[in-house]
């Protein structure tokens, strides 16, 4: 059986009310994998704004495994003390991690946010040698579209990000390069300039599948809607 782990900043953790795109990928899975599969992780709960922690649980739609490795406000350099740890907990062979804003937002720069995704690939691998990751870069947001310093970092660390896939991906542990959601427009597929909206959620799930279905034959196109 296929055990998918979630790992994510805020996008991913989502926030009350939402569905999120974990549980668009959900829904696509279990219309096109065609085998049994399981959404793992020690996670289940959303972010309370209000609360200003993950407390919450009003899932938009709560009927789905809410299982994940997200938080919001974290990045490469809170996950990759985690990641080893909570494979070896739940058997996740397949990891659709979506992070690095909030590490060159707040934190470090992108070799050293580079640097910190290979070491959560590491640790990944050591806790199962077997394990496949599917990575995306950093999306369009809005301090990327106002501030061109930033955004030259970002466009940096998309670029060593590519490279640690490409020096590191394996037959035994293979990992896959998302490509960035096709025409995502930050006014249209995000609430704020930067967590997803409804669109912004099916746009999301479909850079993973697609980029999986392409490359190793897993699933099927995302049908959005």
């Amino acid at each position: 059986m296929l055990r998918l782990l979630f790992v994510g900043d805020s996008m991913t953790i989502g926030s009350a009310g939402e569905h999120t795109w974990r549980y668009r990928m959900w829904q696509h899975l279990r219309t096109s994998y065609g085998a049994p599969f399981k959404i793992v992780g020690p996670r289940t709960a959303l972010y309370d704004k209000a609360a200003d922690a993950p407390v919450s649980y009003e899932y938009a739609d709560p009927d789905f495994p809410q299982e994940h490795l997200a938080g919001w406000g974290e990045g490469w350099l809170h996950m990759a003390p985690l990641i080893g740890e909570t494979v070896r907990a739940t058997r996740a062979d397949l990891l659709l991690v979506s992070l690095g804003l909030i590490d060159l937002g707040f934190y470090t720069d992108a070799e050293k946010t580079a640097a910190n995704a290979r070491t959560f690939i590491a640790e990944a691998r050591a806790a199962n040698p077997d394990v496949a990751a599917v990575l995306l870069p950093v999306i369009p947001n809005t301090r990327a579209q106002d501030d061109p310093g930033f955004a030259l970092e970002v466009a940096r660390f998309n670029e060593l990000l590519a490279k640690a896939v490409a020096d590191l991906d394996t037959d035994r542990s293979p990992l896959l390069l998302a490509s960035p959601p096709a025409a995502y427009e930050i006014h249209h597929d995000t609430y704020d300039g930067t967590h997803p909206n409804t669109s912004g959620e099916h746009k999301l799930a479909a850079a993973f599948a697609d980029a999986m279905h392409q490359a190793w034959e897993l699933g099927a196109p995302y049908a959005q809607g």
